[in-house]
């Protein structure tokens, strides 16, 4: 429960509760109003609209804590009802002081760029690594995110990607297999490693991992990563695993984030670089509001 409240938004789970706390008054009313002593019929009862309102708002606001019913003498229903609203109005407060106590200690460190987008390897910021492969098609996967938790300083930044997919089982019985391959990325040395390490970080400066295809991408969705051959895997889609630590407190974060491999996810091009400024703050700096944008495509010259 702890992390499906987590997994929610304040207003998502403010609106669930609201409408949690609506219906149980809807229906203590409907039941209250069922087993009352009257000499009108259950059918004249149901039929008074403004009654059964009125009912309705004083058993929601029985059910926060806030009024009481008052249970006709000798009703063990009316009592029943009485005892169930003014528990739940004794439960409320406490159960959403444990919402707003989870939400607030749940930290999701890191703001993605929507797509990740795919783009000619010399394109990469690593000179080491675009220099190699300077003069062929290969491509590469750029996955942007940044920390945006002002006034906390992470270190011994790390980043690492897997692939996952279903294949034929290896006995050939038909059956699917759920696999996960861990993928190469662009070290800080231009070489191809595990996992991307940053031991420096500005606050909300972006960063990017860049994950080889190993293959020239004329579109998508992708037909190979690394070698392996998608065509014809079911559920094929890339893990990003991101993880730091606070400075000064030492506390874990970490984040991560799916990505299919079609153009729900990825897109072809180049983001839009951030131009650094130390005389500025990051969210000054030329390109950064343009996160999410794509680099316009340069014109092509008409050959001679």
């Amino acid at each position: 429960m702890r992390w499906w409240i987590a997994g929610r938004t304040v207003h998502a789970l403010l609106l669930m509760t609201l409408g949690a706390l609506a219906g149980l008054a809807v229906a203590i009313a409907a039941v209250w109003t069922l087993s009352e002593s009257s000499p009108r019929s259950v059918g004249e009862r149901f039929s008074d609209k403004e009654q059964l309102l009125d009912l309705s708002l004083t058993v929601l606001r029985a059910c926060v804590g806030t009024d009481n019913l008052q249970p006709e003498p000798d009703s063990t229903p009316h009592q029943l009802l009485a005892t169930l609203a003014s528990v739940t109005g004794s439960l409320v407060p406490a159960v959403l002081l444990g919402i707003v106590l989870i939400k607030m200690f749940t930290v999701r460190p890191l703001v993605w760029r929507g797509k990740a987008s795919v783009s000619l390897a010399t394109m990469s910021h690593s000179p080491v690594f675009a220099q190699a492969h300077r003069e062929g098609e290969l491509a590469v996967i750029a996955v942007r995110f940044y920390q945006h938790l002002l006034n906390v300083d992470i270190k011994d930044a790390r980043a690492e990607a897997h692939l996952r997919f279903l294949e034929e089982s290896p006995r050939r019985d038909g059956l699917l297999a759920l696999y996960k391959q861990r993928l190469k990325v662009v070290g800080e040395d231009g070489a191809l490693c595990d996992e991307r390490v940053w031991c420096v970080v500005e606050q909300t400066a972006p960063f990017t991992l860049w994950i080889p295809v190993g293959s020239a991408v004329d579109s998508l969705p992708l037909t190979s990563l690394q070698g392996k051959d998608l065509r014809g895997l079911r559920g094929v889609r890339i893990l990003v695993r991101f993880s730091a630590r606070a400075v000064g407190t030492g506390t874990e974060l970490s984040d991560e984030r799916w990505f299919s491999l079609d153009d729900e996810s990825l897109e072809l091009g180049q983001f839009v670089p951030v131009k650094p400024d130390l005389d500025l703050p990051v969210n000054a700096w030329e390109g950064w509001r343009e996160f999410d944008a794509l680099r316009p495509a340069e014109p092509t010259r008409p050959a001679s």
